[in-house]
């Protein structure tokens, strides 16, 4: 995917410690609420009519306003996405040609687990949910293996040969 490189490290991981050249630039943040998808007309045949949302179109709108992501969205984010919906409402009417340009504005609000690995996006309530076990629910390599040593000094495990 065009664009897409590896996610950059965390700075005390990097190899280089040397400063940034371009300054960090820090924004007042402030949340904004979800706008409704807006009624307006388009042109069609010469003449103005009510554009109709589809259905996929307005459950797809509900869903980002429900999301986890969206406590993070400002003003500029929820019109971004405003236009996306535009795009998304294209694809459902059958004009595949959108599908490229919705994969990648949906990735810049973390639509799928890739997509929200690439933005550092965790969900937190997923550390505590499973006792630290992973999706599975499987005990963790600690508790499976927690008690095993090492055999050292030239020693050998029973059975095995020498």
């Amino acid at each position: 995917m065009a664009g897409m490189g590896p996610a950059p490290k965390p700075e005390g991981r990097k190899a280089r410690r040397n400063k940034d050249t371009i300054p960090q630039t820090v924004l007042r943040w402030e949340r904004a609420e979800a706008p409704e998808l807006p009624d307006f007309r388009i042109e069609q045949g010469g003449q103005l009519v009510e554009f109709v949302w589809p259905e996929r179109t307005r459950e797809w709108w509900a869903m980002w306003i429900e999301s986890p992501q969206a406590d993070h969205f400002g003003s500029s984010d929820w019109q971004f996405l405003l236009d996306t919906a535009l795009i998304h409402a294209r694809l459902w009417r059958g004009d595949l040609s959108a599908a490229s340009e919705l994969r990648l504005r949906v990735a810049a609000f973390g639509a799928t687990p890739a997509d929200r690995a690439r933005l550092r996006m965790v969900f937190a309530e997923a550390d505590g949910a499973d006792q630290g076990r992973g999706s599975s629910g499987a005990p963790s390599a600690r508790e499976r293996y927690g008690n095993l040593r090492s055999i050292s000094g030239g020693q050998s495990a029973p059975g095995a040969s020498t």
